[in-house]
């Protein structure tokens, strides 16, 4: 071979190394990069619409769940939640048979949707009773969570305890705005 055409031969293959690096830099690498990210996008949407169709089969369920949490929520006026609530405080302890000690019942506005009635319990007796009292206050039906429980002996053995239970209990303010859209 000549070395003109061998010159030829090199620059044209030269070329065709240089085209095919740029088209791997400007035209493969973008479109792969493109693909990559659109199939990721596509696995997290059908990701996304398998979970909202569980969501959609699980409605009925749902909304008969919130019927039931919003019937037990304390009711809007503070002096009839309040009344509710110390008449089941004293209902778990007589079925439990303990004695009442103290009741402190505080109100709290958390925001327009629903405030907090905050309630420092304090009852006394032995221990069976007094774990009694407290499954009633944590298994009644009324919407109250249990912040803290402090235990403390009233005589030298142990038999008689007091405990103190801070509960707190939700009160929906506006129930129209609080309910699930039809």
């Amino acid at each position: 071979m000549k070395t003109e055409n061998r010159q030829k031969v090199l620059v044209i293959a030269a070329a065709a190394v240089v085209a095919l690096y740029l088209g791997n830099m400007l035209v493969y690498e973008p479109l792969k990069n493109f693909y990559q990210k659109r199939a990721q996008e596509i696995k997290d949407l059908s990701l996304q619409v398998k979970k909202g169709r569980a969501t959609l089969a699980n409605e009925p369920a749902t909304r008969s769940r919130w019927r039931q949490m919003s019937g037990n929520v304390l009711p809007d006026n503070s002096a009839v939640a309040e009344h509710k609530l110390i008449s089941a405080i004293n209902t778990w302890a007589q079925d439990s048979s303990v004695d009442v000690t103290g009741i402190l019942p505080q109100w709290k506005n958390d925001t327009d949707d629903y405030k907090t009635l905050n309630c420092r319990i304090e009852v006394s007796g032995p221990m069976g009773p007094l774990s009694r009292f407290l499954y009633d206050v944590e298994a009644g039906p009324m919407a109250l969570k249990v912040d803290s429980i402090e235990l403390s002996a009233r005589d030298s053995g142990g038999q008689l305890l007091t405990l103190g239970v801070q509960v707190s209990g939700l009160a929906l303010v506006n129930t129209a705005a609080n309910k699930l859209p039809n």
